[in-house]
């Protein structure tokens, strides 16, 4: 993940947060289709779930940094340079794992609370590209158990443990985001180079001995989530600039897969960006696509304007992010929404409104929102469209303009109800009156129902089965 420096967050909240070039290699890649049946119907349940949490958190999270970037002395517009110099900014980051502390982690609010916002599938971040490991590997002193982290001997130190514990007994779908390079371990950025890039600092074909010493970390970490923590349904990879097309950077994502895949059976590999047999569903970042994709996908976006906790930082209206969700999953896509934890474990206030708001319009929209597959003409005007994948129903779902409310009628062109299909306005009670419309229909709303609408944001018309 990118993150942008809160001078910029205004005026870039929702731009594509992608150096020009990864833009072009992704429109570019190849899809694979899969062949696996568990893979497969993983997938599936995958894009049932629509709505997903992640959360990045890590020893930035106390200062409201930006996540990793800063160690990356990269002359790019959205970040700002180290201060007061690289080498201070360098040092004070990497020592923030000796002041650690989390005391206020709970992981079973964190999963009460994005239950409650009607989410279905956890990210975490195990690793970002700083090397700070929050689960309990072997492979590196550099993470939050070791006894150098004051939080090492708290009882749930192992935070990614005990949060896809909490997680999974709320019956989410567990994905472990990992990233690819690691900014800490000597095999990445070597101290025999200087490393000015977000690049491995040498030519792994010139010193193969120490590329593949890293390799060898890499999947020791993986196999370690893979095989300690429970049942996982995703693997979540960040990092596309590590693949084997850039400067040499084979990781051997074939053997990876395998030993996932042996020990997690049809988990799901994702990774970003790169293509091929491994990114078994696309992820654009902060974007949603103009058009539905063709093959399975999801739009990654942080609720406020940067991944990681800033306590200044501005959060997207509620509406938005439910406008968001329905623009996503009428086009086929599922949203995952990211909130940064703080320095105690905590989210922002801000973050828990929005959660909740949301959560209350999920309990009253959700059945047009869960197990749905896209429905041509997938927007229409103010409307999108969704049609459950099991039953066949057909909903409409508006979106108002900025302080419109419920309208006198609701007008659908070309498509239009069975005949003898009962319309409703999920979260009200009785049948709405239909008629046809040219080549569609036209719904109407009496004035108890516009005068005190289910929910806020946008309302969702079951149409049921159409005519053929």
């Amino acid at each position: 993940m990118h993150c942008l420096s809160f001078a910029l967050l205004a005026s870039a909240l929702l731009t594509l947060l992608l150096p020009s070039s990864a833009r072009a290699q992704y429109d570019e890649l190849e899809y694979v289709e899969i062949i696996d049946p568990a893979v497969r119907e993983k997938l599936e349940e995958w894009r049932d779930r629509k709505l997903g949490f992640m959360v990045h958190w890590g020893t930035y999270s106390q200062m409201g940094w930006c996540e990793s970037w800063g160690l990356c002395s990269e002359d790019v517009d959205w970040l700002s340079p180290p201060q007061p110099s690289y080498q201070a900014y360098y040092d004070r980051y990497v020592g923030l794992k000796r002041s650690f502390d989390p005391r206020g982690f709970d992981p079973e609010a964190w999963a009460a609370m994005a239950s409650a916002a009607g989410m279905r599938y956890f990210v975490f971040t195990t690793k970002h590209h700083d090397g700070f490991t929050m689960f309990d590997t072997k492979q590196t002193d550099y993470r939050i158990t070791d006894p150098g982290c004051p939080f090492h001997d708290h009882p749930q130190a192992d935070v990614t443990r005990h949060l896809f514990d909490a997680f999974r007994a709320r019956e989410f779908m567990i994905g472990a985001y990992f990233s690819k390079p690691d900014w800490h371990v000597p095999w990445y950025w070597s101290p025999h180079w200087q490393h000015g890039t977000r690049n491995v600092n040498y030519r792994p074909r010139a010193h193969p001995e120490i590329w593949e010493k890293f390799t060898e970390f890499t999947y020791r970490q993986l196999e370690e989530l893979c095989t300690g923590y429970g049942p996982l349904d995703i693997l979540w990879f960040d990092g596309a600039w590590v693949n084997p097309d850039n400067r040499d950077q084979d990781i051997r994502m074939d053997r990876i897969a395998a030993m996932a895949r042996r020990e997690q059976p049809g988990i799901l590999m994702v990774d970003r960006w790169v293509g091929g047999p491994y990114e078994n569903y696309r992820t654009p970042e902060q974007k949603i696509p103009a058009k539905p994709l063709d093959e399975p996908w999801e739009t990654c976006m942080p609720m406020a304007g940067a991944w990681s906790w800033n306590a200044n930082d501005t959060y997207k209206p509620t509406r938005d992010l439910v406008h968001m969700l329905v623009d996503v999953v009428a086009k086929g896509g599922n949203l995952l929404l990211n909130a940064g934890a703080d320095g105690d474990g905590g989210f922002h206030p801000d973050a828990l409104v929005r959660m909740r708001e949301l959560g209350e319009w999920m309990a009253v929209n959700g059945e047009a929102i869960y197990g749905t597959r896209p429905v041509a003409p997938f927007k229409q005007g103010e409307i999108c469209f969704t049609r459950r994948r099991d039953t066949g129903d057909v909903y409409a779902i508006h979106l108002p303009s900025e302080g419109n409310s419920l309208p006198e009628q609701v007008v659908i062109e070309g498509l239009r109800p069975a005949d003898g299909e009962v319309v409703r306005l999920l979260g009200g009670a009785e049948p709405l009156n239909w008629e046809p419309a040219g080549d569609g229909c036209r719904i109407l709303l009496p004035a108890s129902l516009r005068n005190s609408p289910p929910c806020a944001h946008a309302w969702s018309f079951r149409l049921g089965r159409l005519n053929s």
